[in-house]
């Protein structure tokens, strides 16, 4: 089965005006449809075609330099779409908050953190909020398509929140001015799926 460019669950302009239509669509049809074929081409014919994206990206580090790349920038994106969605925003509730507020003092430290990495991020790259093997939280960021479910991850756990740092997420609207990006992110995370990776 090959790999498929989901479909999004709201339309392009669904994010207005935090996030712009023309933008979303020229992410998600290009740079996430790109990584999807790339990704089906670097597979193709190898003992990888079959394999969750999940499974590939855990032993990363004996595929090919494209695999990586387009298996990063496939599932990165996948997640990308789904923690975000109109009518969204506020701050999370029940266990994912306590969760937060243990790590990270309140939800205000918390966006605090992942702003600044976010915003530190040199170049291309993603910032994460993950949940580590023994249930707590941390906030990092990876280089390029990088994840934290890659064994060349100095960050690892399973990725439950991410934001794309790379231009071609903002720089149609938001120009140069990423942190003004990373603050208009907050007002469409959509925290019940947010929550649901974080119990699951």
């Amino acid at each position: 089965m090959a790999f498929e460019l989901p479909k999004l669950n709201y339309s392009y302009d669904a994010l207005e005006p935090y996030i712009d239509a023309k933008t979303m669509e020229i992410h998600h049809t290009k740079h996430h449809g790109g990584y999807t074929s790339k990704l089906n081409a670097a597979v193709e014919g190898t003992d990888l075609e079959g394999k969750s994206i999940e499974d590939i990206l855990s032993n990363v580090s004996k595929h090919s330099t494209a695999v990586r790349n387009n298996g990063g920038g496939f599932f990165n994106h996948n997640l990308f779409w789904k923690v975000m969605g109109p009518n969204a925003g506020g701050k999370p509730t029940g266990d994912l908050l306590a969760a937060i507020e243990k790590k990270f003092g309140s939800f205000d430290e918390f966006k605090e953190t992942f702003n600044n990495t976010a915003a530190t991020r040199f170049g291309s790259g993603w910032a994460w909020l993950v949940k580590k093997d023994d249930g707590t939280l941390e906030v990092g960021s990876t280089a390029n398509q990088d994840n934290p479910l890659m064994d060349v991850s100095d960050l690892k756990g399973t990725p439950i929140l991410g934001l794309d740092v790379w231009e071609h997420a903002y720089y149609l609207k938001y120009q140069n001015k990423r942190p003004e990006y990373i603050d208009a992110f907050w007002s469409v995370v959509n925290w019940d799926v947010v929550s649901k990776f974080f119990k699951g």
